[in-house]
């Protein structure tokens, strides 16, 4: 029995799209090339690998085993890379940076801009995605290093606190309240509350401000993402805690009002994350130094430093 790596990778991409085409398009192959090498796969371990059976293929036993081992073979040889690469330090390479929703919009951004400045050969992606997502590629190794809001909550990642955040309640200028100013929290029992999605970070601390101002039974709605929250508070479909950050410039602008509310909301931490057992690229380390060293969150182009209700 033999294991060929083109092969396994091949092999991988086939389940993580759940399909031929799909792979065979990421893998810029022909959709019978990526059949065969999985079948010849299959045929050198002497095991089906792929259930064919039914309207998507879905791997077996044997391929939900050999799949799970791929990924620790390929997070092993990038391991071994960003070795090799810390012999010859930051004049050239790739960085990539996953945040939270909020913290990739409105941080990652300067943030990289600063970074980049100083290391010109190094190029800078960023994966935005809710707490959930960040998580699950830090864990499979697509992502080495991420700053959310709030703690992991995986074992196998660690977090570091370098910042903290307010979440701001808003509502459109037209709103009842929007002249009232300091708010009661029973004044807030008639409103609609717009949430975060499910998996997200900045819910958990919505919901928990509503229960510290004993709003629990209370109308809401799910809103995906801090822009389209603000656009349908704008709207007047409701209210939100959103990040400061994510409405400085809205404020500014008039199409969103802050309602200071006592007591205020619990400022959330901003965790840098990574695996335990990964080991840091050269541009991995040098960005979490930078991003240590940060004594408040950047300013961002065109937003301004003052802070809505500060």
């Amino acid at each position: 029995m033999e294991l060929n790596l083109h092969r396994l990778w091949i092999f991988m991409q086939v389940v993580e799209h759940q399909g031929f085409s799909a792979a065979a398009q990421k893998l810029y192959m022909s959709q019978p090339s990526v059949s065969n090498q999985v079948r010849r796969l299959e045929q050198s371990m002497r095991v089906t690998l792929i259930d064919r059976s039914g309207a998507r293929i879905r791997p077996t036993a044997e391929g939900q085993v050999l799949a799970e081992y791929g990924k620790r073979v390929f997070l092993l040889a990038e391991e071994a890379v960003t070795a090799v690469q810390q012999v010859s330090g930051l004049s050239s390479g790739r960085l990539l940076v996953g945040g939270s929703t909020t913290v990739g919009t409105y941080l990652l951004p300067s943030l990289l801009a600063r970074f980049q400045e100083r290391h010109p050969g190094i190029d800078c992606d960023i994966f935005v995605g809710n707490n959930e997502a960040v998580q699950e590629r830090l864990l499979g190794g697509e992502i080495g290093i991420a700053v959310v809001a709030g703690t992991p909550g995986a074992a196998q990642l660690v977090g570091e606190r370098v910042l903290d955040e307010r979440l701001v309640l808003v509502a459109g200028a037209g709103h009842p309240l929007a002249e009232s100013g300091e708010v009661a929290p029973d004044a807030l029992a008639g409103s609609r509350f717009l949430l975060r999605e499910p998996g997200s970070q900045t819910r958990v601390h919505q919901e928990r401000a509503l229960s510290d101002w004993g709003l629990t039974d209370i109308q809401t709605a799910d809103v995906w993402g801090p822009e389209a929250a603000k656009q349908c508070v704008a709207a007047g479909l409701g209210v939100a805690l959103i990040s400061e950050h994510a409405i400085a410039g809205d404020v500014r602008a008039g199409t969103l009002v802050a309602l200071p509310v006592a007591p205020e909301p619990r400022p959330r931490p901003i965790h840098l994350v990574r695996r335990r057992d990964r080991l840091l690229s050269p541009a991995e380390r040098a960005f979490a130094g930078l991003l240590k060293r940060l004594q408040q969150w950047p300013d961002t182009p065109g937003q301004g430093s003052d802070t809505p209700g500060r």
